[in-house]
């Protein structure tokens, strides 16, 4: 996939008017719909700044939580026009709805200069269709389209995808960021090249692994996921998370890097529990796990060996942590990644989700070169899939 796409330094937007995708999927509190982290919206700023700067008219739009094509005032896109008029220091203009005819009056007034921002793009079912007649709505109403939402490329929507058939379309700033980065340490990784794979599944990660066998020098399975490849092994691994069906497929992974050279690294010590809670008492156990007890993190001389294995590395990407970290007791495998990388000097990659959240959490995101704005897209992005958002986007 091409991942050399323009962006908006390469439009031409004095004068016109650009739809702008952003990712203004903000986590709200449930009782007041007071937004509780303004991360995302202060993501977009660079690009909605650097628009009205050069003398468009932004007509901003997301969407927000998951609808599905009805129309709830819990997940109005308000709280957001009202924070974004804040960060900007300018008034946003809030369209009442989407398409409809106060959207098209306030898109048709709106000046150079000016912001406004659409109602939530999946009150209308016709969104998540990627329905041509909603994308020609959308379309008509600007001149240029821009893709700065990441955390949506990987669906084939109205406004991440269908829009681009009725507009020019450019990356944004925040997009652009990703796709360098991430398309550079895929493509053309410093290496050594080093692939850290946690969370819970081997089925969520299948694709991924294929696709780093054929790029990375070392891969490092933890997490819930790690299990199965012990159990592939023949190593008893008690009550933990176990995908059988997914046993013949580690064994082949193990012995295609063994094939190809690639450092294939598994744990080696685990902290276990009798029970999947909080307040479980961490066992430390070596080789094979006890029938009563299940893997909740990495142990001690795991630790050491994938510190060891990420020293030296040229480029790091990390997706999923390495134990049940939301638990404070089987938290140390993932807080001694996060350490890890930030102490590498590597390039270092943190996939959306869980591992981003972990690193946050943990205190070490300043020390990371790139933390991913997207979760599904990234993982996507790792697999080597294309992407609708990006497919559809004007190469250079």
């Amino acid at each position: 996939m091409n991942y050399n796409k323009k962006t908006v330094y390469d439009a031409d937007v004095k004068g016109k008017k650009v739809l702008l995708r952003c990712d203004f999927n903000v986590p709200q509190n449930k009782e007041t719909g007071e937004i509780t982290s303004d991360k995302r919206i202060v993501a977009a700023i660079p690009t909605i700044k650097y628009l009205l700067e050069q003398g468009a008219a932004v007509i901003a739009c997301s969407h927000l939580g998951k609808p599905k094509g009805e129309w709830k005032t819990k997940l109005t896109l308000a709280p957001v026009a009202k924070r974004l008029s804040q960060l900007l220091g300018q008034d946003v203009i809030f369209a009442a709805d989407i398409i409809g005819e106060d959207a098209q009056a306030k898109a048709a007034a709106l000046q150079p200069g000016q912001i406004m921002l659409l109602e939530n793009l999946r009150f209308d079912i016709r969104e998540e269709k990627n329905g041509a007649d909603f994308a020609k709505a959308l379309a008509d109403m600007a001149d240029i389209f821009v893709s700065d939402a990441f955390g949506t490329v990987h669906r084939a929507h109205a406004s991440t995808a269908g829009v681009a058939a009725y507009l020019p379309a450019y990356s944004g700033l925040l997009v652009d960021k990703e796709l360098s980065i991430m398309g550079k340490a895929l493509d053309d990784p410093k290496r050594p090249f080093v692939a850290v794979l946690g969370g819970a599944k081997v089925s969520d990660k299948i694709n991924v692994i294929n696709n780093l066998l054929e790029k990375a020098d070392t891969i490092i399975i933890g997490g819930g996921m790690a299990y199965t490849f012990k159990k592939a092994q023949g190593y008893e691994i008690g009550n933990s998370l176990l995908e059988a069906d997914r046993i013949d497929y580690a064994k082949d992974m193990i012995a295609k890097a063994e094939a190809k050279g690639v450092k294939f690294l598994l744990p080696v010590d685990n902290f276990c529990a009798s029970e999947f809670s909080a307040d479980a008492e961490p066992v430390l156990c070596e080789g094979d796990i006890p029938a009563e007890l299940m893997g909740m993190d990495i142990g001690p001389k795991t630790v050491e060996l994938f510190a060891n294995a990420v020293k030296g590395a040229g480029t790091i990407v990390w997706n999923g942590p390495m134990g049940v970290f939301e638990f404070d007791r089987f938290a140390a495998g993932t807080k001694a990644m996060a350490q890890a990388l930030a102490e590498s000097g590597a390039i270092t990659i943190v996939g959306g989700g869980d591992s981003a959240a972990a690193v946050e959490k943990l205190g070490y995101a300043d020390k990371i070169t790139h933390i991913s704005t997207g979760g599904g897209a990234s993982l996507e992005f790792l697999e080597g899939k294309e992407l609708p958002g990006v497919a559809c986007l004007l190469d250079k």
